[in-house]
C-alpha cells in the first residue's frame, strides 16, 4: 500500500471509530428515525422509508430467533485476541437487516470481539476504500486488530447469496423486486449458517497466522 493511501486509511478508520456506536444504539437510532418518518442515509424517499420499516421488523424477529450454531459458538468463544468488528451499514439495507443480528449474537459470545457500527453515508472516505465491484455495497465488515489496522474484511453478503443475485442478474439483466424477494427467502432458509461459517473461517484464519 502506498504511504499516502496508508495515511488516508488510518485517518478514515480513526474518524469512523470516533463516530461508531454499538448494536443497541444502532437499533434505537433507526427506530427513532422511523418514528420521524425518516431512514438513515443521505437519500430519503417513501420507498426507502418502507424498506427501513420492513427491515426493523426483520431485525426484531432475528434478534429473538437467531442462534449461533454450537460448533461455531465454541470456536468464537475460544478466540484469545482482541478485535474490533467495524461495520458500515444503513437502515434501508435488506442484507444488513439479515446479517447484523448474526454478527451481534456472535460478538456477544466473546468480550475480545467488539462490534461497532457506522453509517455508510457518514463515512464516504472509508467506504470508498472497500467497494464491491465498484459499488458501495453494504453491510461491509472491517476486522481491526488492537492497533486499529484492517486485517480482514467481509461483505456485503455470503457467497450463496452473492451467487443467487449474480445468476438472477445474468438472466434478467436487473436486480428487481422478485430478486430481492428471492434473496430474502434465501436468508430465511439459510438460518444464518453461511454468514456464521464465513465469519468464523476468517477469524480462524487470522488466529492461525
Amino acid at each position: 500500500m502506498l504511504i499516502e493511501n496508508y495515511h488516508t486509511m488510518e485517518n478514515s478508520i480513526t474518524n469512523a471509530l470516533s463516530k461508531a456506536i454499538d448494536y443497541p444504539i444502532y437499533r434505537s437510532t433507526l427506530t427513532d428515525l422511523i418514528a420521524q418518518g425518516k431512514s438513515s442515509g443521505n437519500e430519503q424517499s417513501e420507498e426507502i422509508l418502507q424498506y427501513s420499516i420492513l427491515n426493523e421488523s426483520r431485525m426484531n424477529r432475528l434478534d429473538k430467533t437467531i442462534k449461533v450454531y454450537e460448533e461455531i459458538q465454541s470456536k468464537i468463544m475460544a478466540i484469545p485476541t482482541p478485535y474490533t468488528w467495524l461495520v458500515l451499514s444503513e437502515g434501508w439495507c435488506g442484507d444488513a437487516a439479515q446479517i447484523l443480528p448474526i454478527m451481534h449474537k456472535m460478538a456477544e459470545l466473546n468480550p475480545n470481539i467488539n462490534l461497532k457500527l457506522i453509517f455508510r453515508d457518514e463515512n464516504p472516505e472509508l467506504m470508498d476504500q472497500f467497494l464491491t465491484n465498484g459499488g458501495k455495497a453494504i453491510p461491509k465488515l472491517l476486522i481491526l486488530n488492537s492497533e486499529h489496522k484492517v486485517v480482514a474484511d467481509w461483505g456485503p453478503r455470503p457467497a450463496g447469496a452473492v451467487k443467487l443475485i449474480a445468476d438472477y442478474k445474468a438472466e434478467h439483466g436487473v436486480v428487481d423486486e422478485p430478486a430481492k424477494t428471492a434473496l430474502q427467502m434465501w436468508y430465511l432458509h439459510d438460518k444464518g449458517l453461511s454468514t456464521q461459517q464465513e465469519l468464523i473461517d476468517i477469524m480462524s484464519d487470522l488466529e492461525s497466522k
